[in-house]
């Protein structure tokens, strides 16, 4: 495949899921700057295997490739204790970018309200173990299939379901807790 053919199915396959590889990069990386950073990277290992795609799920393909370069870069830059999961920054502007914003229509009191619940979902889920927030996140925010999901992070897809419900039942718990 030539470079013109390449950057061609670069755009169609890779480009419109920018904004979910940087989210995945996010819940894993803890941070959107060292995000930025594993997006780029993923984005140069889709370009140089953009040959190896197949067709099917664009988007669960490139995630693969973000949690694989994710993995690596923390494993290259991060002492394993070190390893963060979010901080506040990230959550103010996360719920900034997911469109939780003052809406007009509402009173002050509502608007309050409805940006303080993302703010408490998004803390909740940097609260769940490694596995369990990327189950959840693969699955409730980027909506890939339980199989798509097994296939990517390389376990039984019953593993998938079982991590789904343990990461739901204690996200649950956490945001009782914060009420």
């Amino acid at each position: 495949m030539d470079e013109g053919a390449s950057l061609g199915r670069f755009n169609e396959v890779v480009l419109p899921h920018l904004s979910a590889a940087l989210s995945l990069a996010r819940w894993i990386t803890g941070n959107t700057s060292d995000a930025e950073d594993v997006v780029q990277e993923a984005c140069l290992n889709a370009f140089n295997g953009m040959a190896s795609y197949d067709g099917g799920n664009a988007k669960a393909w490139l995630l693969t490739i973000v949690r694989r370069t994710s993995y690596r870069w923390l494993s290259q830059n991060r002492k394993p204790v070190e390893k963060a999961v979010g901080d506040l920054t990230d959550l103010e502007e996360a719920t900034t970018l997911s469109g939780a914003n003052i809406n007009p229509k509402l009173n002050p009191e509502t608007n309050y309200l409805a940006n303080a619940s993302v703010a408490a979902l998004e803390a909740a889920i940097t609260t769940l173990p490694e596995p369990f927030r990327e189950t959840l996140v693969l699955r409730d925010i980027n909506e890939l299939s339980y199989r798509e999901i097994a296939t990517m992070i390389e376990v039984p897809m019953g593993t998938v379901m079982s991590r789904l419900a343990r990461a739901r039942s204690l996200l649950k718990t956490e945001l009782e807790k914060s009420r």
